[in-house]
């Protein structure tokens, strides 16, 4: 890119008030120097995560169907209005640390690819990284593996892509199997790919997903079923 892209960062949050003000508070020296606009997705949440989030700059959207895809999906609707060149995305618990945004756009400012996966499987703390979602991770990446022949590490939640390039996916899914999608997409649609080691911390609270098995049942469920839908791969677009 010769002149300086317009990027966006997108936070899906669903009652994360004690987590999104450290969050925020972090990201906070990257506003001048990076980005262009935060963007949090209240995805229905029933404290002040809304509230926080307009405190603090952010531009507040709100998808009260939860879900993460559709909190994703809400953020892309509200972009179309004025593209940005590249969206990133990332939790609001805490667990991905601020200071890796550097080395996660890196790859997409040098006109090396399109999308970069931060992988969380060297980088995680004890304990953050919890075992059903080592396993998930696995099993999802293992199946791409097999199906497409391209060596993802992790479906983690941290990553950037060009916004032109995501808008060619026409992603649909509104629930767990939104990073899964992204990534199968990705490799149908033919874009150059990298992933880039980022770090990991416990999550402020207790997960949605993984902190209990009923969730983590459901979203593993969720994941196998977007593999499954997306089996059939297109051919990549010239």
């Amino acid at each position: 890119m010769s002149s300086r892209p317009r990027i966006v960062l997108v936070i899906p949050a669903l009652d994360e008030e004690q987590a999104l003000p450290a969050v925020l508070q972090e990201l906070e020296p990257f506003r001048s120097s990076l980005l262009d606009e935060i963007l949090v997705v209240d995805n229905g949440s029933q404290d002040r995560t809304a509230a926080i989030a307009r405190q603090a700059g952010a531009t507040v959207l709100h998808e009260p169907q939860h879900g993460y895809g559709a909190a994703c999906l809400r953020a892309l609707e509200h972009l179309r209005a004025a593209p940005p060149d590249v969206v990133v995305f990332m939790d609001a618990d805490r667990s991905d640390d601020p200071s890796d945004l550097p080395s996660l756009l890196r790859p997409i400012l040098e006109g090396d690819c399109e999308l970069v996966i931060g992988s969380r499987t060297r980088g995680a703390d004890p304990g953050a990284l919890l075992p059903q979602a080592r396993f998930g991770n696995w099993l999802a990446t293992g199946i791409i593996r097999r199906r497409h022949g391209f060596r993802y590490s992790d479906l983690g939640p941290f990553r950037a892509m060009r916004f032109a390039a995501l808008e060619r996916l026409q992603l649909r899914d509104r629930d767990f199997g939104w990073t899964v999608e992204m990534q199968v997409r990705a490799l149908q649609e033919g874009l150059r790919i990298t992933e880039v080691p980022v770090r990991y911390h416990r999550r402020v609270g207790r997960s949605k997903i993984s902190g209990s098995l009923r969730g983590s049942m459901r979203a593993g469920s969720k994941i196998l079923a977007t593999l499954w839908r997306l089996r059939r791969s297109p051919q990549p677009r010239p």
